[in-house]
Order: C-alpha cells, then sequence, then structure tokens
C-alpha cells in the first residue's frame, strides 16, 4: 500500500489544534482530570470543557459538554468531587461548581458577582477559599437597567497609580480579597478587609488557617515587591476587623505558596530584593512558626524556578511547588537550556535532582497523596501538549493522551536542529535551525532570524505553530538564546541590566553569521523578526545594518522615554534602567532607545501592534511606524482591534491568522 502522503502546517490548523491545560491528579492517584479547549470557526468562540483520563491509560473520556468555558478543575480532598469555574448556561458571570465524581449534574455553589481568580477546598471539604474580586458598585448601578447598560461609561477617574493591566485593562476600584464559602449552602463571607489585594490562598493542613500573600504599604503601588506571607485565622471570619499573622521575609517579589502536609512549613517563589528583574526566581521554605527566617533552596545552585520557556500554543505557566507526603522535598519548575524541567530539592539543602528531564516543556503537574505519581501537562518541539505520568517509584514517564493525534497524524513538521556556537566574547550560546520538512540541502534558502520577548525568557523545547508555518513556506527559521535570557545563570540574564542593545545584539549578529555561512542559507534574503522585547530587538537591528532585506516589529518597545509611564509596568519600568524616572537621567533612557538611532534605517519594516496593548503601548508602534514613513522607508502599519499584548499566544483565533498571513505576505514579497 502506498505511503499516504503529508501535508505542510498552515494558519487554519490553528483552528484544528486543541489546547489541553490543567491537570489535576486524584488524590488516590487513578484518575487525571484536564481541561480541553477548541475554536469554533463559525463564531470564533474558544469553549473548554473537562475531560478525563485514567492513570493506568486508556481513552480519554470528556467529562463536561456544552458551549460554554469549564476551568480550574480541583478534586475535593476525599475525591468524590469536582470544583471549577464556568460561565455554562450562558452566563457571563462565572460561578463555582461542584460535579459528583461517580456522576450526576453539576450545582452551582457560588452566587458571586465579580471575578474569581485561585481557588482551593478546605481540609475537611466543606468550604471553599477564594480569592475574589467584587464588581465595582458603580458597575453594578451600570448595569441595572437596559438603558444605563447601551450608555455605557460616561467617564474614567482614576485616583490609584497602578490603573491597568495587559489583558484586564482598566482596572477597578475594588481588590482582590480572600473569601471563604459553604460548599453546602452557597454562603459566602469575606476573610480579609481593606484596601490592599489579598492574593493566591492556600489552606493549612489542619484547616485552621489560610495563608496568602499581600503588600500592605501605605501605597503598595510605590513600593510593589513589599509582599509578604500572611496567616489568617478561619474563626476571623465575618470580624470586623480579622487578625493577621505577618510571617518575617525579606522583601521581594513572591508567588505561589504552599503549606506542607504537616503544616509546619510554607514554602514559595520568589526572589530578594526591590526591583531586579534580572534575578533567578528561587524556591523559598519558611517556618509557619514564625520561627526562622526564610531559606532559599535553589540559590546556591543557579537555578530559575518556574516555566520561562517562550511558546505560541501551549498553556504552561508556572505553578506552585509541590511537597513530598514525608515532607522531606519539594518538586518544583525549572527552566534551563530551552526546557522546563521538573527537579526535586531537599530541605536538607542537598543539590536538586531530576524528576522530568526530558527536552521539553513541563506545565501544570499535581501528585497524588502519597507522592507516588506526577501527572503533568508535557509536550516539545513537535507535540503541542497532552497528559504525561511518571512514576516516582518505577521512573517510568509514559504518555496518557492524544487529543491533537487526529490534526497532526496529517502534517509533516519541520525538525529543529540544537547548535552551541560562540559568543563575540567567548561566551557559549544555545540556538535552534528549523528546516522545512522537505529541505533539500543543494539548495539556498531564504531565512528569518526569530527573536523571543521578556527579556527574561527563553527558546526552545516547546511547540511553535508559527516556526513551523513559516518552514513550511520554504524558510529557514532560526532563533537562540542571547545575552539577557533565562536559562542559563543569573549571571547570563543580567548581561543586559541597564544596557540593552548591547551584547544581546552582539550575539544576535554572532547567531545571524553562522546561519549566514551555512551552505544552504541564501546571505541576500535574510529577515528578523520578533515581539515585545523582540520587537525592541528588531527595531534596534534595523537602526544599526543593513544585512536584513525585510523585518518585521511586532508590539514593540521603540522608545524607552515613553513607555515609562504608558506602559501597565507603570513607573517600575525605570527598575531595569537605572532606576531613575526620564527627568532625571533622560540620555540613558535615550541611548538605549531604538528611536535614537532609527534614523539610519534602510530596511523594509511591517509594524504590528494591539489596540489593546497595555504592556507595550500603541504609541511605541507608532511612533516608529511614522518615523520610518518619514524617512521614506518602506513600510506598512497592522493594527488588530480589540486585542492585548499576547495576541500571538491567545488572541482571537481570525486575528492570529491575518497576523501570521501579513508576516508570510511582507517576507515572500522582499525575499522571495
Amino acid at each position: 500500500m502506498a505511503q499516504k502522503i503529508r501535508r505542510s502546517i498552515d494558519v487554519e490548523d490553528l483552528y484544528r489544534l486543541n489546547l489541553v491545560s490543567d491537570c489535576q491528579i486524584s488524590p488516590d492517584g487513578q484518575h487525571i482530570i484536564f481541561c480541553l479547549q477548541r475554536i469554533e470557526r463559525s463564531t470564533e468562540k474558544k469553549f473548554t470543557n473537562l475531560w478525563l483520563v485514567g492513570a493506568c491509560g486508556g481513552e480519554a473520556r470528556q467529562l463536561t459538554v456544552g458551549e460554554q468555558s469549564d476551568s480550574q478543575p480541583r478534586w475535593s480532598p476525599d475525591g468524590r468531587f469536582i470544583a471549577f469555574l464556568s460561565d455554562r448556561g450562558g452566563q457571563e458571570q462565572k460561578q463555582i461548581y461542584q460535579l459528583p465524581f461517580q456522576g450526576g449534574e453539576a450545582r452551582p455553589i457560588t452566587r458571586l458577582v465579580g471575578e474569581f481568580a485561585s481557588f482551593c477546598w478546605s481540609p475537611d471539604g466543606r468550604q471553599i477559599a477564594i480569592q475574589f474580586r467584587q464588581k465595582d458598585r458603580e458597575a453594578l448601578e451600570r448595569e441595572a437597567t437596559e438603558e444605563k447598560r447601551e450608555l455605557g461609561i460616561v467617564v474614567r477617574h482614576i485616583k490609584r497609580l497602578h490603573y491597568k493591566e495587559d489583558g484586564s485593562g482598566y482596572l477597578p476600584e475594588e481588590r482582590w480579597h480572600i473569601w471563604i464559602v459553604d460548599v453546602e449552602s452557597g454562603q459566602a463571607s469575606k476573610l480579609t478587609l481593606g484596601n490592599y489585594d489579598e492574593v493566591g490562598p492556600v489552606w493549612s493542613p489542619n484547616g485552621w488557617q489560610i495563608a496568602f500573600l499581600s503588600n500592605r504599604q501605605p501605597d503598595p503601588d510605590l513600593d510593589p515587591d513589599a509582599i509578604d506571607v500572611y496567616l489568617a485565622a478561619v474563626s476571623n471570619l465575618g470580624a470586623d476587623q480579622p487578625i493577621l499573622e505577618k510571617i518575617p521575609s525579606p522583601p521581594g517579589h513572591k508567588s505561589m505558596l504552599s503549606f506542607s502536609p504537616d503544616g509546619k512549613w510554607l514554602a514559595y517563589v520568589g526572589r530578594e530584593g526591590r526591583g531586579d528583574w534580572w534575578k533567578n526566581d528561587s524556591l523559598w521554605v519558611v517556618p509557619t512558626d514564625g520561627s526562622a527566617t526564610p531559606r532559599d533552596l535553589t540559590g546556591e545552585y543557579d537555578l530559575n524556578v518556574g516555566n520561562g520557556t517562550v511558546g505560541d500554543f501551549a498553556d504552561r505557566p508556572t505553578v506552585a511547588p509541590v511537597w513530598t507526603a514525608d515532607p522531606q522535598a519539594l518538586l518544583f519548575q525549572h527552566t534551563c537550556h530551552g526546557s522546563t524541567t521538573l527537579k526535586k530539592v531537599a530541605l536538607d539543602g542537598s543539590p536538586p535532582g531530576a524528576v522530568i528531564a526530558e527536552p521539553g516543556v513541563v506545565g501544570t503537574f499535581t501528585c497524588d497523596r502519597m507522592g507516588r505519581q506526577v501527572a503533568c501537562c508535557w509536550g516539545d518541539f513537535l507535540e503541542p501538549g497532552d497528559i504525561w505520568l511518571r512514576d516516582l517509584e518505577k521512573g517510568e514517564f509514559k504518555r496518557l493522551t492524544h487529543m491533537n493525534e487526529m490534526t497532526l497524524k496529517d502534517i509533516e513538521l519541520g525538525q529543529a536542529e540544537i547548535v552551541w556556537f560562540e559568543g563575540s566574547e567567548g561566551n557559549k550560546l544555545q540556538g535552534w535551525i528549523l528546516k522545512p520538512a522537505d529541505f533539500d540541502p543543494n539548495r539556498r534558502y531564504p531565512s528569518i532570524l526569530e527573536i523571543h520577548g521578556g527579556p527574561w525568557l527563553q527558546y526552545g523545547h516547546t511547540f511553535m505553530h508559527e516556526f513551523q508555518y513559516l518552514a513550511a513556506q520554504g524558510y529557514v527559521v532560526y532563533f537562540c538564546n542571547p545575552r539577557g535570557s533565562q536559562g542559563y545563570g543569573q549571571s547570563f540574564s543580567r548581561a543586559i541590566h541597564n544596557d540593552w542593545g548591547t551584547v544581546d545584539y552582539a550575539d544576535l549578529m554572532t547567531w545571524a553569521d553562522y546561519v549566514a555561512g551555512l551552505p544552504y542559507i541564501d546571505s541576500e534574503r535574510m529577515g528578523v523578526m520578533g515581539g515585545s522585547y523582540g520587537g525592541y530587538m528588531t527595531a534596534w537591528i534595523i537602526g544599526h545594518t543593513e544585512r536584513f532585506k525585510a523585518a518585521v516589529a511586532q508590539r514593540v518597545v521603540s522608545n524607552l522615554v515613553s513607555m515609562w509611564g504608558s506602559s501597565d509596568f507603570n513607573w517600575e519600568f525605570q527598575q531595569e534602567f537605572g532606576n531613575q524616572p526620564p527627568w532625571q537621567n533622560l540620555d540613558n533612557f535615550w541611548r538605549q532607545s531604538p528611536m535614537a538611532t532609527i534614523g539610519q534605517t534602510k530596511t523594509p519594516t511591517l509594524i504590528m501592534h494591539s489596540e489593546n496593548d497595555q504592556r507595550c503601548d500603541l504609541e511605541q508602534g507608532l511612533q516608529l511606524y511614522v518615523a520610518l514613513k518619514y524617512l521614506g522607508v518602506d513600510s506598512e502599519l497592522i493594527l488588530f482591534p480589540g486585542e492585548s499584548h499576547g495576541l500571538s499566544r491567545n488572541g482571537r483565533t481570525d486575528r492570529r491568522v491575518a497576523r501570521l498571513q501579513h508576516i508570510l505576505r511582507w517576507f515572500d514579497l522582499y525575499l522571495k
């Protein structure tokens, strides 16, 4: 029988590929529940349902059905119920629902009006702690009548320094607080009050306390890294002045709290110090009784804790560290050399060991009650992501789901070659070269240099639909992690601190030199593109060299002076650039701005920006476009209404498709 000819990947595959996320293993280790997102082509709507697969394998089965968003599934401590968020029934307001695992209809637990974040069961399964933000009174009044709803917002009255966030827009006046909901009755009460945000609640094993993170400075927006760990007694529920216990810790960014099974320790992910964005995130532990200061378990090993690997498809967040059952160690994600692995570190300070070290990316992971199995979302360069299980006793790592098999079996994907090369200062660098699936070594190909955002992120062993699509159109796509990236140690990521456009530029040009020298590369048909910090570097490159015949600059940072205050990074942006505002050190901001050298540009450049980008404000892209047009450089501007900074990863699918089509059109125009 003749072998079936496989096709190339195309833009329409963004509709066909399903997104696997948020896997949770049952307490007894027998089942894994997860979310599966699909896209309805005719309406552009994204629907997510809950699915279930056995730890022993077998076919995954759909647990919830319907055109809704079911998310954040969480097992009750006894494994009898699953709580999850849903907007089922056509409701705009999401609520927490409870689903009996052995069968039956899901019923709503909450009847709240506002925004849900994380939540967790109490140890006895009778209550749920929620991070919740109520809807503003003015918003409720505006929605009270149809006439007011049609008129919409009349005016925005802003008094807070930190007033907007990318993906959320303008922030409400209400703050995040910790609420407790009775599972049976649905009665909800505030545990915390005040003009502060409280986030990331976790329940103590004895059920008496809830730990959370909060910045309770007089004005937290002026000291954003003054985050502390707090304990609140559940007996305070409903009190006018709840009593909080602060656990002493050094100032610095903190997230992802996790109680030890015996209740004696709290673990968290964080950094020590204010404003040092380039530092590794470490894994810290602190006694819950406050008898000792927090201890950094990973700092001496120069590890970055969390997932910092860039992809455009998989949903693989950094999640809280997981304690072993004893509890003498913790499991955590580790960003390193293009992969996000899973490691284990003991409380005694011994060097961390590998749990999942295969080249790829570990996303959400959870352990069963006995700590014998780890379920995770895992994927690599050729796989968008599925549910995998690591047996910690046998060492076996097995795949449990194949949620995109029907689509991928017909597609011929390109293989990426890993290259370690030497930078301009003898520094060791890692890159990847992706060739077309039908690569012919006797041909000379046009090429595209891709530059990641961040800059404290990394490219690597993760599925990138964009890269595969461009390679399928006849381009060699190459990418690397220049200095400033994560995954190669703290000194590596610090190398561009207050010095953007220096050694990072040198590393990228060295990489371009290496690729240009390959026999199958046409050095006269080289393009460059990137987004966010990658857009910054693209704009920087076209102002410093004419070697690239076309460029695509997306969600750019073009002017560090006007970036100050216009970004949702607010004034904090200055911490990366000498920690002074522009009026105190204007030359420093300007010398690192692409607009300072844009007058030398000759490269045809396509500029792409989302109109609702609050991270790199629209004005950044507009400045670059107007400058290039004024200079007579071939340039075009593509704007995406209603989209935020993350368009390429989670934007509306027709806009993601249009984005890729415009990128291909531009490079085809100048490189083919």
